[in-house]
């Protein structure tokens, strides 16, 4: 199936796709030397895979399996089409040059929550590439190829009674500990509830309910299921840093980050995505996080 869509406004497909990329290798999403972007999505109506482009007639999608129409139609959300950036007023000249060089940045929104929660709990209190490496591991392990003439490799997000089925000897393989496991498999008994939440601080309530999931990882899935420009991630081990250094030259904590972000209420997420893309880091104070291999513990 294929759908074109002509998008009102600047649009930077890279920019607004990357969050749903978790690693370099991740199975669930590709950039490929043509310009396109894939991604596999475990639909209402089943599994998909959608390939995105731009044309000069604008956004040409393509997709295939019994999710394909259901991908199709929610394109133009995935995109950003429903990104609300009025009220958002630069109040400083950093934040005014990055929203004008990356005036085609928008938080798209997937309509899909647990398949949003898994990779943002593998992803806590570790280094990415841990969070990615389990991430990779466990779709190759339970995904389904991807429907459809997509890149080698790529697979579909398991269903929920998958991830409750996953035995503790395939998490250590993996490299997820049991805490983070417990957390998914917990996550996934309340898969349909959460699906069914409605809006983000509804989502935001039932999330942070279940054991295992805070402020972080429920701003982390928001982001990307809703498309929340507000749902900043507080307690991120980067993002204070570079907010403060971005907007004070400072380091700064989570308090002194939101207060810098006050002004920007309703766009912090959105104006954290921008800093980033600016490049503003403060620079490193010691040699990286280790990468550790829990499947060796």
């Amino acid at each position: 199936m294929e759908r074109r869509w002509r998008p009102d406004r600047p649009l930077d497909l890279r920019a607004t796709l990357r969050p749903l990329r978790h690693g370099p290798t991740d199975p669930a999403w590709r950039h490929t030397a043509d310009g396109a972007f894939w991604r596999t999505c475990a639909t209402p109506d089943g599994p998909g895979t959608l390939r995105v482009a731009m044309s000069v007639e604008g956004v040409v999608g393509a997709a295939w399996g019994s999710g394909a129409g259901w991908l199709l139609e929610t394109l133009p959300a995935l995109l950003g089409e429903d990104d609300d950036a009025s009220g958002f007023t630069p109040e400083h000249e950093v934040v005014r040059r990055a929203a004008k060089r990356h005036e085609g940045l928008r938080i798209g929104r997937t309509f899909r929550v647990f398949e949003s929660l898994v990779p943002a709990v593998l992803e806590q209190k570790v280094v990415s590439e841990e969070g990615w490496r389990a991430w990779r591991w466990l779709l190759h392990r339970y995904g389904e190829p991807a429907p459809g003439p997509a890149p080698e490799g790529m697979r579909v997000f398991p269903e929920p009674e998958v991830w409750r089925s996953i035995p503790s000897w395939d998490w250590h393989r993996a490299g997820a500990e049991a805490v983070r496991a417990r957390t998914v498999v917990n996550a996934a008994r309340h898969a349909a509830k959460l699906e069914a939440a409605g809006d983000s601080a509804a989502t935001d309530l039932l999330l942070r309910a279940l054991p295992g999931i805070g402020a972080w990882t429920s701003a982390e899935v928001r982001q990307r299921s809703h498309g929340d420009a507000d749902a900043l991630s507080v307690g991120d081990y980067h993002l204070s840093s570079l907010v403060g250094w971005a907007l004070t030259g400072q380091r700064t904590d989570d308090a002194g980050m939101l207060r810098l972000l006050a002004p920007y209420l309703g766009h912090r997420h959105r104006v954290s995505r921008l800093l980033r893309l600016a490049g503003e880091r403060p620079p490193a104070r010691g040699p990286r996080a280790r990468v550790r291999d829990y499947r060796s513990f």
